[in-house]
């Protein structure tokens, strides 16, 4: 006999008076595990959020049948409501200091000083708070082995990188011994060992009694999922069985087309050259935090024109190397390293540094503040603040416009960055790193969170950028088809060092 979880009958959900669902249903069943697929902004996030309590619904009913089990298993008269038994991992953490405060701000984990006041990953997995209505599968030993943890538990969580942030985050999640678990996106992040390696942890999460919904790529659909739901503006429009289910037909196949002539307009507006000849040069850079060692003895040169990919797994020191290069990180100073033919520390600024590129880092998208329109974020790019704080100027505004347009958004002008899907906010983003004209480009994990048609496009411009200009380029990423067919160079990090150029 099959047993609901839980279902959604008729729901209705609208945000800022825009409809966000009309009319869709759902049903998860006791045994199923669910993949949410769909191009960006579809709904999936608002599914998930929909599904967790987190979203209010103006008309149709959610009914959690597996509480009528939950109540029966309870060995006290506490008042449980549904949310305790749904765990929810999001695109963003929320990891809080040692004085229970989200006050963190982007250059933190490269201060040793403030990171100090954040928790370690074994204090913050310490407050995860435990459901007992079952006797726990998912300890906290196993717990930390299955996601890979033990050698980081004493790490502060200010300094993880992407991926293992990601890991600690699912890692809170299973602790919780939910009955539902909810993945928006979960594998964005992680290096190709670690995407195998999940696959198999969502195996053993699955015959633990958990059931999974998570929004996913139709090209990296996992082997416990059973069943596919498509997306799109909102709507269920197909809901199919995961053999049924055919990835190709969401491929993008149609060649991406570039206003060439646009770009060559857009590069033209800025006075900046680029006559520089050493973009970056590292001799034997040396980082250490307590007696911890990052880097060690890494030389890197890189010249006027130069597209490099930075590779290498999660933890390699690859975020390290670039605050290093973007002037985020203090121990520059202490270092022989020259930008833009001058050597760090003889005058420069911070702000002559970030002057000369455009940047872009999931780092970047965790921490920036939401609250300014997109065109305004676009435009805070001239002056590398994370937010625009003074009069924004009209022709920059049509500036940051015309780059929208570029990036196939500009129908989010007008609107708040935390009120556009997360896929947007990336590319208004990466708008503002590219809006300047700057001599270096920085792409850090670039490609996250875009779909297929999206992925394709970016490369495109990309590519119709470094073809028209003489830009310089780092980009980094854990998926070989993103990288754009322009770049020539690739330098590999494991474990602090080079391992490869």
């Amino acid at each position: 006999m099959i047993k609901p979880l839980i279902i959604l009958k008729e729901i209705y959900v609208k945000f800022n008076n825009l409809p966000l669902f009309q009319n869709l249903t759902f049903t998860l069943n006791q045994g199923e595990n669910w993949a949410l697929v769909g191009k960006s902004g579809s709904g999936k996030s608002v599914l998930l959020q929909t599904i967790a309590g987190n979203m209010g619904i103006n008309c149709g009913v959610i009914t959690h049948h597996f509480m009528d089990d939950v109540h029966k298993t309870m060995q006290s008269e506490e008042l449980v409501t549904f949310h305790r038994f749904i765990a929810s991992v999001g695109a963003k953490h929320h990891f809080k200091t040692l004085s229970n405060t989200s006050d963190f701000y982007y250059q933190q984990r490269y201060n040793s000083s403030d990171s100090e006041d954040t928790l370690t990953v074994n204090q913050y997995l310490q407050t995860v708070k435990v459901n007992q209505h079952n006797p726990a599968y998912w300890t906290f030993d196993k717990t930390i082995a299955a996601l890979n943890l033990t050698d980081l538990c004493d790490k502060q969580t200010i300094k993880l990188s992407n991926g293992e942030t990601k890991r600690l985050m699912i890692a809170a999640a299973l602790l919780k011994n939910p009955l539902i678990l909810l993945l928006d996106n979960p594998m964005t992040g992680m290096d190709v060992d670690t995407r195998k390696s999940f696959n198999e942890l969502l195996n053993e999460v699955s015959a633990s009694g958990i059931s999974i919904i998570m929004a996913t790529s139709a090209f990296e659909i996992t082997d416990c999922i059973t069943n596919v739901v498509i997306l799109d503006s909102g709507a269920v429009t197909r809901s199919l069985s995961k053999q049924e289910f055919e990835a190709s037909e969401h491929q993008t196949v149609n060649k991406m087309v570039v206003d060439a002539d646009a770009l060559k307009t857009l590069l033209n507006t800025s006075a900046d050259s680029h006559n520089y000849n050493q973009i970056v040069s590292m001799n034997d850079v040396h980082i250490q935090y307590g007696d911890k060692t990052i880097l060690n003895k890494i030389n890197w040169q890189i010249n006027r024109g130069e597209r490099w990919a930075l590779l290498g797994p999660n933890g390699a020191g690859k975020s390290i190397l670039l605050s290093l290069i973007n002037g985020d990180n203090p121990q520059a100073y202490a270092n022989n390293i020259i930008l833009f033919d001058k050597k760090r520390g003889t005058g420069e600024s911070i702000w002559d540094v970030k002057s000369k590129i455009g940047f872009v880092s999931p780092e970047l998208y965790q921490y920036f503040p939401t609250d300014n329109s997109c065109l305004q974020v676009i435009e805070s790019g001239f002056y590398d603040t994370l937010g625009l704080f003074r009069p924004s100027l009209k022709s920059r505004t049509d500036l940051a416009l015309r780059w929208m347009k570029a990036l196939e958004i500009d129908k989010y002008a007008r609107q708040l960055l935390k009120n556009i899907p997360a896929s947007a906010q990336r590319l208004c983003l990466l708008a503002r790193g590219l809006i300047k004209n700057p001599a270096l480009l920085i792409f850090d994990e670039p490609c996250q969170g875009l779909d297929d048609h999206q992925q394709q496009h970016f490369k495109a411009v990309v590519d119709s950028i470094c073809s028209i200009s003489n830009v310089t380029l780092i980009y980094v990423t854990h998926y070989q088809h993103e990288i754009p067919n322009s770049v020539d160079k690739v330098l590999r990090l494991d474990k602090g060092e080079v391992v490869g150029s």
